[in-house]
């Protein structure tokens, strides 16, 4: 971000006045995308009253917890030929940016958290849209699937600069998996070929939290928070994400931006799903249910290990707006050549690494998954775009030391410095949960009685492999079968946002266009 004195004396510099603003006289500097003033140095020059002509911007402001917010401030000058212009050339300016959207395709759901997305939108959103002249085509979601199957088969995506959805992770998932299908089956590409190289989208997406978890928008953005959302969507911010692809042998099974879970965090869900009446806070109940039960699973992860350069997970490198190591990895378009080049490269050298144990947990981080009650996430150094996940392996442990663990998310502490964690940065990974097998008769003994809880766990006095069996969490939504192979597909969509940003450039923030009322109002970003 550039410095309030850098926009001030830069060279490229397109229009530079002295302006009056609340009666002190302001130098006011603007270039290709950034209004910028101050007052005068050692000025206490005051204007002597009411100027004959008045410009009222709009423009976003930051303040704490990298919220946006929408202000004005009027400059005041006796030349109406000098306003004119400055109209004049923030229109032209304006017009010159164009990834800003001007027309959006927007998703509600009106049934996600509580129940607060319309209201959050017309009263929020559809506002400040209004204010920046983008027009919007709305439609209020009744069923589940409704916003993927409409975006699938029926949406006109030529008309639109962007989709927006109004809900929380799950409204976000029904739009990721209707853009991405339909975006495969316009350029021909079978989505249930697991070596297959998707065609990235075109069209943006936008977040407007408003659910349960809203997970994704706060990994992306630094924070929940509705018009902060709406105004990086106004000023048309990019942020590329990769997406892992999931498949169960040659059949497809869904799409992943955030977490893959198995063991732990798939039980917390499909105990949860059995108490939807409960709200959020069945998510609480299930994951004490779920770390008393102190369930593990065997089989085996198989992976292909990221290159070297592609960073380590325990680095503290964190992706922030800019992201250096996500910059400079290509899309999956750019990358195809490479990427079928690689796999025969990794068939010939067997590249493969492959680990067998007991694990309580399996996870594959795409994303930091940080959210307000965990603020360094699942894996605080995971890329957003580096064509990467982070393969989290939680072997077999004392509830003691699980519980350690899963503290040491919630503060400082590296929930990775542990005997029984691993993690392995990856660009595939492939599972397969133990077959057919019965457990040792020592582990058949010891679970139950290590818990002491068996009214809660009195599911798991069978040890067999069939009953023993976990699901996998994939982004909220449970998986049908537990063996999958997981491919990373390169920066396959884009986001309305410029992922979190460093909070040392939050304190003074030169003011960027974003919004023009005609004839009345220039505006900045």
């Amino acid at each position: 971000m550039t410095g309030l004195s850098d926009i001030m004396e830069t060279q490229d510099r397109i229009l530079l006045s002295k302006l009056f603003h609340k009666y002190r006289q302001v130098e006011v500097a603007l270039n290709r995308s950034v209004l910028a003033w101050k007052e005068t140095e050692k000025s206490t020059k005051r204007s002597s009253g009411i100027s004959n002509s008045a410009e009222s911007v709009s423009y976003v402001r930051r303040t704490r917890q990298h919220q946006w917010r929408c202000s004005e401030v009027t400059f005041h000058s006796a030349n109406q030929a000098l306003c004119e212009q400055w109209i004049k050339v923030i229109n032209e300016q304006l017009s010159l940016l164009t990834n800003r959207p001007k027309s959006l395709l927007v998703y509600i759901n009106p049934y996600g958290g509580k129940r607060r997305g319309k209201r959050i939108y017309e009263q929020k959103v559809a506002p400040l849209f209004g204010r920046a002249c983008i027009s919007t085509d709305v439609i209020v979601t009744d069923r589940a699937n409704h916003a993927r199957d409409h975006l699938k088969t029926e949406a006109n995506l030529d008309n639109y600069d962007g989709v927006v959805c109004v809900g929380g992770d799950g409204m976000f998932s029904e739009i990721l998996h209707g853009l991405i299908s339909r975006t495969q089956t316009d350029n021909g590409v079978d989505q249930n070929q697991p070596d297959a190289e998707l065609v990235p989208c075109s069209v943006h997406i936008g977040i407007i939290p408003a659910g349960s978890t809203d997970c994704i928008c706060f990994a992306t953005v630094g924070t929940n928070d509705p018009v902060t959302s709406a105004l990086h969507i106004i000023v048309g911010d990019s942020q590329p994400m990769d997406v892992c692809s999931v498949h169960h042998n040659d059949s497809f099974l869904r799409y992943s931006v955030s977490l893959l879970g198995y063991g732990f965090y798939g039980d917390v869900l499909t105990d949860s799903e059995r108490k939807r009446w409960m709200g959020p806070a069945r998510y609480d109940l299930s994951g004490v249910k779920t770390f008393l039960s102190h369930n593990y699973y065997e089989g085996s992860v198989s992976f292909l290990p990221a290159e070297n350069n592609m960073g380590d997970p325990r680095d503290k490198l964190q992706c922030r707006s800019g992201c250096s190591v996500c910059q400079s990895k290509p899309s999956s378009k750019d990358t195809q050549w490479e990427m079928s080049e690689e796999k025969e490269k990794t068939d010939k050298d067997g590249c493969w690494r492959t680990i067998r144990g007991k694990f309580i947990a399996i996870n594959a981080a795409s994303m930091s998954c940080a959210c307000p009650r965990s603020p360094k996430g699942l894996s605080p150094s995971a890329h957003l775009a580096d064509g990467t996940t982070d393969l989290i392996l939680v072997r077999k442990c004392s509830r003691l030391d699980f519980l350690t663990h899963l503290i040491r998310h919630t503060n400082k502490e590296d929930q990775f410095d542990h005997s029984f964690v691993e993690v392995h940065r990856v660009r595939k990974f492939c599972f397969q949960p133990r077959q057919n097998e019965m457990l040792s008769l020592e582990d058949l003994t010891e679970t139950p009685q290590k818990t002491g809880f068996r009214p809660i766990c009195s599911a798991q006095t069978s040890y067999n492999y069939n009953t023993s069996r976990s699901s996998w969490n994939c982004d909220g939504e449970i998986l049908p079968h537990a063996a999958i192979r997981v491919s990373v597909q390169s920066q396959l969509i884009r986001l309305f946002a410029r992922g979190i940003e460093d909070q040392q450039f939050l304190l003074e923030d030169p003011c960027t266009l974003w919004a023009l009322e005609p004839n009345t109002h220039f505006s900045v970003d």
